[in-house]
């Protein structure tokens, strides 16, 4: 099923209107992050997915998939590596959550972004 091509005179030549139709709501970072690398690593399948029209509900299912596993991942390495007291060492704190957000980011990014 092929949706009917609208096209714009130019000069001389008849040019079809592509683009993305509709945005309903602006990407996050994860989904910000795929368009990235689609269109850096994997330039004939972001081809694909914007003539398709396919390409943001692609990023959004990215997106909310990312979400979802951080969320999974840091409530997995907080029961395994637990925090230090955040009244008596805030820093130790910030900085432990700091450092299992980096490691829940990097697994992310591998999983869903560059897979």
């Amino acid at each position: 099923m092929m949706a009917e091509m609208t096209y714009r005179q130019a000069g001389d030549y008849q040019i079809p209107e592509i683009g993305i139709r509709i945005e309903p709501e602006p990407l996050g970072k994860w989904g910000r992050m795929r368009r990235a690398y689609l269109q850096e690593n994997r330039p004939m399948l972001y081809s694909d997915l914007v003539l398709s029209e396919k390409l943001y509900p692609h990023l959004l299912e990215i997106q909310q998939s990312a979400e979802n596993r951080m969320a999974q991942m840091m409530q997995a390495l907080q029961k395994t590596q637990p925090a230090p007291d955040k009244k008596s060492d805030q820093m130790g704190w910030v900085q432990h959550m700091n450092s299992l957000r980096a490691q829940a980011e990097e697994i992310v990014t591998a999983e869903l972004i560059t897979s």
